[in-house]
This record gives structure tokens, sequence and C-alpha cells, in this order.
């Protein structure tokens, strides 16, 4: 009780912040992880089961049946420009609690640095082009305890620190804590999870000097050292597991999310809190091969001529083949669609091995 009403006064507080906190903050760490969230639309709080709880619910690390289990990921993003990479490693501490570790890296690399491009006699030389990467970095360590709370309520936290820079010209460091938990019966499941339950806090430090005589020849301020926080987002979900006959499982889940950094564009914003939808579905057969599809990302968009809206939702599908204790899953991933683009797509893998 003593904890719950410590979250109340946090939550509290946040809602206070909502106003003049920064929207987006740390964005990167809502992308997701694993090729069967995302081709599920990312509603994985009430069903992970693996390494990758981590990321999505630590609580769901107590489903993990072997002594080791690893996961690695690569995607790329707005045509390969972004990277985006994710390892995690999971193992027992005893018959009721599990620890993991989960890195992510989302950077752009090879940026110009057209700084020095003309040389002291005003000619171009592209032998002076630098390059630098601007890079976001995030490290948990997780940890799920099992507990005898509405007949097995489990649960779990993570503590992360963040890492983001833009080459050598500004980097900050954040900390944060996240609180999630998941509960079974009768088929149903259950997953909350609250991320930036502490808020999270960015601090940036600039290094002026280098970038001094462009400000002043463009007119603008001089960056100064600041403080960026990111506030709580809770999540929850509810999934029902059906058995078809003793070859085919359906698996059907969705959940809400909802942020308190203000008014976004989702499918039910205020100026205060604002909540989405995601949901997914999973046909498995014999446990070995599953076929995935989702959705997510609902936003209320203009049309050309300004006159009305219209609603665009992002769509995945998938597929996933497990080899006695190896897994690999692929994902699908439509990101938007424009009359002029039509439909933008990117392709995930994701391999996962316990031992």
């Amino acid at each position: 009780m003593r904890f719950l009403g410590v979250l109340f006064l946090c939550l509290s507080v946040q809602m206070l912040w909502a106003q003049t906190a920064p929207r987006y903050s740390n964005e990167f760490l809502n992308i997701g992880v694993s090729a069967r969230a995302l081709a599920m639309g990312n509603a994985h709080s009430a069903i992970v089961q693996d390494v990758t709880a981590g990321y999505w619910n630590p609580a769901g690390l107590l489903g993990i049946r072997t002594r080791y289990e690893v996961s690695a990921m690569h995607a790329e993003q707005f045509g390969g420009i972004a990277k985006y990479d994710y390892a995690s490693f999971a193992t027992p501490v005893d018959s009721n609690s599990h620890i993991a570790i989960s890195a992510i890296r989302f950077g752009i690399d090879d940026i110009p640095d057209t700084r020095f491009l003309y040389d002291a006699n005003g000619n171009i030389n592209y032998d002076n082009v630098r390059y630098f990467s601007a890079s976001d970095y995030a490290f948990l360590l997780s940890y799920a305890r099992r507990s005898s709370w509405l007949g097995g309520l489990d649960w779990g936290a993570n503590v992360k620190v963040i890492y983001r820079n833009a080459g050598d010209f500004a980097n900050a460091f954040g900390f944060g804590l996240d609180f999630g938990a998941q509960w079974r019966r009768n088929g149903w499941q259950v997953g909350v999870m609250l991320r930036d339950v502490s808020t999270t806090f960015n601090t940036w430090t600039h290094n002026t000097t280098l970038l001094y005589d462009v400000y002043v020849q463009t007119g603008n301020r001089l960056a100064k050292n600041s403080t960026e926080i990111t506030l709580p987002r809770a999540i929850i979900g509810v999934a029902r597991n059906i058995k078809i006959n003793e070859k085919i499982d359906v698996l059907a889940t969705v959940e809400t999310i909802t942020t308190t950094d203000g008014r976004r564009n989702v499918l039910l914003p205020t100026n205060r809190l604002s909540t989405d939808l995601a949901g997914g579905l999973e046909v498995g057969y014999k446990k070995t091969a599953f076929v995935r599809m989702g959705i997510n990302n609902f936003q209320e968009i203009k049309n050309l001529s300004g006159t009305g809206t219209f609603w665009r939702s992002q769509l995945n599908f998938g597929m996933g083949v497990v080899i006695k204790k190896f897994t690999i899953d692929y994902a699908l991933t439509r990101n938007y669609t424009d009359r002029e683009s039509g439909a933008l797509y990117s392709n995930i893998f994701s391999l996962k091995l316990g031992f």
C-alpha cells in the first residue's frame, strides 16, 4: 500500500508537469523490439513470456523455461538511413525470480560535417568534410518476481540508463524506472506496464565552442545545458488464448497506451492525457509455426485540400518458426500510406535462442 501511495503521488506530480514537458522525449524507446511484437502491433505487455520482456514488461521474464535466453534484432528505417539494434540476455536468480539485461541503439551514422568545407582561400575542398553519428543508447537492467497476490501475480521492474549524443557537439545522460505486472487465469492474460514511472531525466551538455562561429553567423542563440524529462505512460493489455484443437491455437490481444505529456494525435486525445489502441492476432500450429497480424498508431490526418480529415493506422504482418530452442521471427510493418508514395514497408527479422 505504501508503494501504491508513492506511485500515485508521483503520477500526480507528472500531471502537473504535462503542460510544459516536451512531447516525444526519448521516443526511440517506443519503437519496439522483436519481430513477433512488431507484427502484432506492439500489443505485447500481456503476452510477452521471453527475454524481450525486459523491454515490454519485465514481469514476463518469469515465463522463460531455459537456463539462459538471448535475443537480437537489427532494423533499418527511413530507407536505411537510421539503424536500430537490440540485444538482450536473461537468466533465473532462483525458482521465483529472473533478471535480464537489454541494450538498444538507434542511430544515424556518417552525417557530413561541412564546417570546414571551404579552405582558408575560400575554395571548396571536399577532403575537409568530416563525418559524425547521432545516436541514442539505452541499457535496461530488469528484475522479475512471482508473488501470491491475486492468486499468482507476477511483477517486475526496470532500471534504465540512457546515453544520447550528437557527435562531439552535444550529449546527454538519463536515468529512469519502469514497473510491470502480469496476471493469468483460465486462458485470460492481463498485463500492466508503467514506463518512466519515476519520470526519466536526460541532462544535456552542449559543446558550444565547436559551433560558436556558426551560431554567430546565422544569428542563432547558443544552446544551453538543460534537462529534458520524459513523463510516464501507462500500458494496459488484455489477451485471450483459444485452443482450436490439438494442433492450432489462436492468441488475441488488445491494449491501451496512455501518455501524460499532453495532447497527442491519437484516438482519444485530451489536453493532459492521450490514449491510443493497439491490437494483435497470432495463429500457431503445433507451437512451432506462427502467422501474425496487428494494428496500431492511429492518427487523424488532414486531406490535401485542408477541408477535412481522415484516419490512418499502421498495419503489420509477420510469421515465426521455432526449431527446438531456436526461434526466428519476421515482421512486415507498414509505416504509412499516402496518395503519392503509396505504402511504405519495413522488413524486420529477430532471433532468439534458449540454452
